[in-house]
Parts: C-alpha cells; structure tokens; sequence
C-alpha cells in the first residue's frame, strides 16, 4: 500500500482499518470495494465520515441527502474519500413527548459510530433544534477533527402579502383565534405558507440560534449560520467543507482545539445580539460538558447580560433569516461589535474569529441595527436565583413586556400539563392580569425530556379582554420562536421535590429580573413543612430508553445531559472485530 506522500506523518487513524495487509485489513477493505471503490481509496488518504441527519419525518433536514453529494465533491477534489452514514435523526416538530428526550440518545449515536467506525475526520450535516448540539456533543466525545453543515433556514413564510415567521406568528395567530380576532379559516389558511421550502426554521428559533452559534464557537466556515437551505451558495458552502475537513485532518484540528471558554464565551455574546434561544443555554452547558470546559450558567449572566440584541428578527423583533442573510449576516454582526467578542479567537478555517470576519458589511441597518440603535439596549439570558429557584432559572429580556420583568403576583399552579390543559380556559379558573401561571412537572425527569411548554397560552377570558402578556414560571423550555414574559428551566425541577414542586394557589411570587431575582413568599418553616408533607409521583415509564434518561438525566443548570455521557473517551479503539 501507498502512503500518499505522506511518509513523514504518522499513520491515519483510518489505517488500522484500511492499512494492514492481513486478514482484518482484508475484511475491512474487501466489503468496502463492494461499493466500486477502487485500490487506492485505502492507500493512507483521509477517510471523511459524512454524518447525516437526513430524514423525511424531520422536515428541516429533508434536503441532507442533496446537500451531502456537495460535501463528497469537496472531499474527493482534496484528496479524501467521503463515506456517508446515518444517525438517529430528531424532528423537533414531530416527535413525541419532545425531541429532547431524545438529544442524549442522539449524541450517543453520533459518538459511537465516528468511534467504531474507521474514519480520520468528520462533517455533521444537521440542522433541526435537537440534531446540531446532539451531533457536536457526540463529536466532541470522541474528539476527532470535525466541522459542521447546517441545514440552513427556509424562504420567509408569506400569507396574505406579508411576510409570516415560523412559530413566532403560529404562536400570535393560536391566542388570535382563541381571543376571537382571528377566524379558524384563516388560521389553517396560514398553513400552507408558513413552511414554502425546505430549511429549519426562519425566525431566530432554536435552529438558527444554534447554526449562528456553531459559526460562533468557529465550527464552521462563515456564512453557515443564516445562508438559506435552497440557496446554491449553501451547496457551495457544503463543497467547501469537504475540502476543509480533509487540510483538517492533515493539521490533526480537532473540537478540542477550538472549544475553549473564549469560544463558549464568543457563542454567549452571540446569542445576546441576535436574539436568540433561551435553548441555547442547556445546549452549550452540555457541550462544554462532553470537552470538558467549565462553563456555567454565571457565565451566561456575566458574559451576556450587558450585550445589546443588534439583531431585528422574529420573535424579538420584525424580520426573518433571509433578510439577516441579506443585510451582511453574522460576520457583518460580528463586525459590528467586534470590540465585544474575543477576535482571536480559533476557527476551523485555521484563522482567527476577526481574520475571517474581517472586511465583512452590513448592507441593511434596519435588520442589522447600529450599535447605538439597538433592539434591545441589554439582551443577553438573565440567570434567576432565590428560594424558587436555587439551582437557578432563566428569562429572556428581549422577548419579554418590561413592564413585567418587575412584577409580584399571586400563583395559579397547574400541577402538570394535563391540569393545565383541562382549566387554562374554563371560566371559573379564579385569574387576573396580574396573576402568574406556574406550570409543574415538565422538567428534565417528570415530562420527561423537558418539552417545550413553559410558554403558557393565556386564559382565553383575559385574551378576550386585550391582555397579552403575563408572567409564566415553569420547569419547562420553551420554543426559540416564542415569546413573552417566561420564566424558565428552574432547578430543581418539582418532579425531584425542588421548591416549584411546593408552590400553592394563592402564593405571592416575586419575579425581579433586575434583582436577578425569583421570590416565593412563604417563610422556611412553612417551606419545610410543604417539603415535608411532599411525596414524589410514581413514574409510568418502567423500562427502555426513558427509563435510563430518567435515572441519569442532569438538571438544566448542569445541560440535562446524562451523567455517564459527560467528558469523553476519545477515538481509540484497541480490539479488531475479528
């Protein structure tokens, strides 16, 4: 066997697959030519595993199998050869109880398969909420050279001349109809616009929050985050990352390399300016987990509370990912507030964050704001704490009323969501505009996988008197593209007896969002005698996947990763299959 020029290098990782001239390397190569690979795909060239989340029941991910053949074509112009192989894939709007049940289970996958399988690098090509931080928690497990291909965001929705976001205007056009301003014609009329091509999301859901991210935390080459998904420059974008991964395996740059604090640091800054997802914050704590940086939710009010949202995109503010691809993207955004950010910060382009954004424009201040004309003066995730939530909980300033982010009011409790579902709009439900809803149950372990529901609908008593907003406290996430004044991820959950589990109708709750603040006003023997008197609900899930998930799973302070996952194992494998 050839060793490609490269003779001064040591042997690929592949070749203990493909190298050896024995029974195994037989094995190994001899079912692979079956594919018509000739001779010298095995002679010590890269070998680049392509890993897809493509799948018809995930709609954002529905072009994959497209967008992969560029990727070949990268990799096969650099030398290397692509083998393409499948992983679980998760789509968030289709799968049931919710797809972050699933995430761990995901990332499981993607883990084990780049580790047993023989390949020197990796491209994840993803794209939907679940299916980016599931693929690069599982790459970074394994720590082996990796680069990602999002899927990119759909056209802007349009209905009735408008332009329409996903989510963010179902959410508006849901409380519509339920308020009776909104016909249910029209509403199922909305449909078929809302989702015009395929893509993930084009509002700032989760999706794009975590491709923004992703280019970021320098996973990706640039423009990656907000290209569209049917836009030829993202084929061409594919292709150029199949070239890049080979150079990077041949520079031995591995996640590891990348994904220090000051990269994590960068990606909470970003999620502050372009309005992103609260998801955000359990989705990089798990991935600083697997690479083993200490990153904690501290760092998210440290970092990210003084950083004004530039970004004037759906549901924060009024356009969508097209536009903000158009306006300059997120290197114009990174430009603009480069004396925020740590510009030397590396990259997968094997230059720094400021060497690639360099020179970069911003064609459209409305959509791009200036620094001085921010959407929202301070954006970033505020971090709440108090006798509610110990461990610690969350809001979004910038999707939120300000009026409410200072606000006492009596507790109406909804002890899970099935409580919440049969009362929310009967007429005796004793509520007010001034009341908030807690909703329990719908942490990591009671949902179980933590749905995305904390973005409770309002009654549809005080829908119909014109309220549209109220404070909303629960153990649950919510959806990138909603909004609204919601307290979220609280830790402890109530399913493991934490306070939220102990709130009563009536309660005072004091929500301080300056203060950092989340106040239940009992006192602590009142608080220890509700703990007392608390018994924990038997769980109907006995055997299988959720029932590990629900042994192992961490709260949402920690990523609500499973305990056995954090960290990582590396790429070795020592025994032969044969």
């Amino acid at each position: 066997m050839s060793d490609n020029n490269n003779k001064d290098k040591k042997p690929l990782r592949s070749q203990q697959w493909y190298g050896k001239l024995d029974k195994d390397g037989f094995i190994h190569r001899s079912w692979m030519k079956n594919q018509g690979l000739p001779d010298h795909s095995f002679d010590g060239r890269p070998i680049i595993g392509i890993c897809n989340s493509w799948s018809e029941l995930t709609p954002c991910n529905s072009h994959l199998r497209e967008l992969a053949e560029y990727v070949k074509r990268g990799v096969w112009e650099a030398g290397g050869v692509p083998l393409e192989f499948p992983v679980m894939s998760l789509g968030e709007t289709q799968m049931k109880p919710t797809a972050m049940l699933f995430r761990n289970l995901m990332s499981m996958d993607v883990e084990e398969s780049m580790r047993a399988y023989g390949m020197d690098g990796v491209v994840l090509l993803g794209g939907c909420d679940k299916t980016t931080p599931a693929q690069l928690m599982g790459a970074c497990s394994v720590d082996l050279p990796t680069i990602v291909v999002s899927s990119g965001p759909m056209l802007n929705g349009k209905y009735r001349g408008k332009d329409i976001g996903s989510g963010t205007d179902v959410w508006k056009f849901s409380e519509a109809v339920r308020g009776g301003k909104m016909s249910l014609d029209a509403f199922m009329r909305a449909e078929s616009g809302m989702s015009r091509s395929r893509g993930t999301c084009m509002t700032m859901g989760t999706a794009s929050t975590m491709s923004c991210l992703i280019e970021a935390l320098g996973m990706s080459l640039p423009e990656n985050g907000t290209l569209p998904a049917v836009d030829a420059r993202r084929q061409a974008l594919a292709h150029m990352t199949g070239a890049r991964i080979v150079e990077m395996v041949k520079e031995d740059l591995k996640p590891s390399d990348i994904l220090t604090k000051t990269a994590f640091e960068n990606a909470i800054r970003a999620n502050a300016a372009i309005g992103g997802s609260t998801n955000a914050v359990v989705h990089l704590l798990a991935i600083a987990g697997r690479v083993g940086v200490d990153l904690t939710l501290e760092d998210w009010d440290r970092i990210g509370a003084e950083i004004p949202c530039l970004v004037d995109l759906m549901p924060s503010g009024r356009f969508l990912m097209e536009d903000f691809h158009y306006a300059g993207g997120f290197p114009a955004l990174i430009q603009r507030l480069s004396h925020l950010f740590d510009m030397n910060a590396n990259t997968v382009c094997g230059a720094t964050l400021g060497e690639i954004t360099e020179g970069a424009e911003c064609f459209n201040e409305e959509v791009i704001r200036p620094i001085d004309k921010p959407l929202r003066a301070k954006a970033g995730i505020a971090v709440l704490r108090g006798n509610l939530s110990p461990l610690g909980a969350i809001i979004k300033p910038s999707a939120a009323t300000p009026a409410l982010l200072q606000h006492t009011g009596k507790a109406v409790v909804f002890e899970n969501i099935e409580d919440y579902k049969a009362r929310i709009d009967t007429p005796e439900l004793e509520v007010d505009k001034d009341s908030i809803l807690v909703l329990k149950g719908c942490g990591p372990k009671g949902y179980p996988g933590m749905p995305e529901v904390g973005n409770m609908a309002l009654p549809s008593k005080l829908l119909e008197q014109g309220i549209t907003d109220m404070v909303r406290i629960s153990d649950a996430r919510m959806s990138g593209t909603a909004f609204g004044t919601v307290v979220l991820h609280v830790a402890p959950e109530s399913t493991v007896g934490g306070p939220l589990a102990l709130v009563q109708n009536g309660d005072e709750i004091t929500l301080d969002v300056e203060g950092r603040g989340l106040h239940l006003h009992i006192s602590d023997e009142e608080m220890a005698a509700r703990k007392a008197a608390w018994q924990p609900e038997e769980s109907d899930y006995n055997r299988g996947y959720a029932k590990l998930y629900i042994d192992h799973v961490m709260q949402a302070d920690q990523g609500a990763d499973l305990d056995f996952l954090v960290g990582k194992s590396g790429s070795k494998v020592s025994r032969e299959s044969h």
